[in-house]
């Protein structure tokens, strides 16, 4: 690894920032000053060291995210404020990215990291990872719709949902619901709920594995997982 982008990804500013500290005699590398830019490290053997501390070198980063709605699940776009948006400069230099998608008016737990190993676990059909929403539905939800949940509905483009589990909150005129699904089609959940002739009028993720959203985390606040979390979710692989 580039020994600027490791002292970036480390917390020593920008590339730029980086390659002034470089040239101030200040980074060594195995008590050998370095001041190239490009120079390569090997970030788990060399000894890194800027101004005499030793620099440890951090991989990766795993932030969870209470995603507000009008926002979109991505990493950058032309026209709408994306979550990477709402990063710091130093967290977006890890070049982080949403784990799946919630769509633009969902709200609720999202995952954001640059470990594309974890994001690949979490997101494989096979390996059938639970995600719980929460729901406010347009008309009075019915056992018959848990019944028809738990056995699959057809999607309007004819794809046929695995079983999920609907737990009915409270049914009335605006019914109030949550539904475990292991999928992640497109418009999931919504397009669940017109197979039965129903609108989701509100929705937001709960959970998604192990991982539950932290409800002290206002809409648009985000924060690092704990090593307990991290370890929980590793050990779901």
């Amino acid at each position: 690894m580039r020994i600027d982008k490791l002292l970036s990804n480390s917390g020593f500013g920008s590339r730029k920032e980086v390659k002034i500290l470089l040239k101030s005699k200040d980074v060594e590398v195995n008590g050998e000053a370095v001041r190239d830019p490009k120079f390569h490290v090997d970030e788990k053997l060399d000894q890194v060291s800027v101004g005499g501390e030793s620099v440890v070198y951090r991989e990766f980063i795993y932030l969870m995210m209470n995603k507000p709605p009008g926002v979109i699940s991505a990493t950058e776009d032309r026209f709408d404020e994306t979550v990477i948006d709402l990063l710091t400069p130093e967290e977006k230099r890890f070049e982080p990215f949403p784990v799946g998608r919630l769509d633009k008016d969902t709200e609720g737990l999202l995952l954001i990291t640059n470990d594309g190993k974890l994001s690949h676990e979490l997101l494989s059909p096979k390996k059938h990872v639970d995600k719980t929403y929460y729901a406010k539905i347009d008309s009075p939800v019915t056992e018959e719709d848990a019944v028809a949940f738990e056995r699959g509905v057809v999607l309007d483009d004819g794809y046929e949902t695995k079983p999920a589990k609907l737990r009915i909150l409270r049914s009335g005129e605006e019914s109030e619901i949550e539904l475990t699904i292991t999928e992640g089609k497109f418009h999931q959940v919504k397009r669940m709920f017109e197979s039965v002739g129903k609108q989701v009028v509100f929705l937001k993720r709960l959970s998604m594995g192990p991982l539950s959203l932290d409800e002290s985390l206002a809409s648009g606040e985000y924060r690092e997982l704990s090593e307990e979390e991290l370890a929980t979710l590793k050990q779901r692989k």
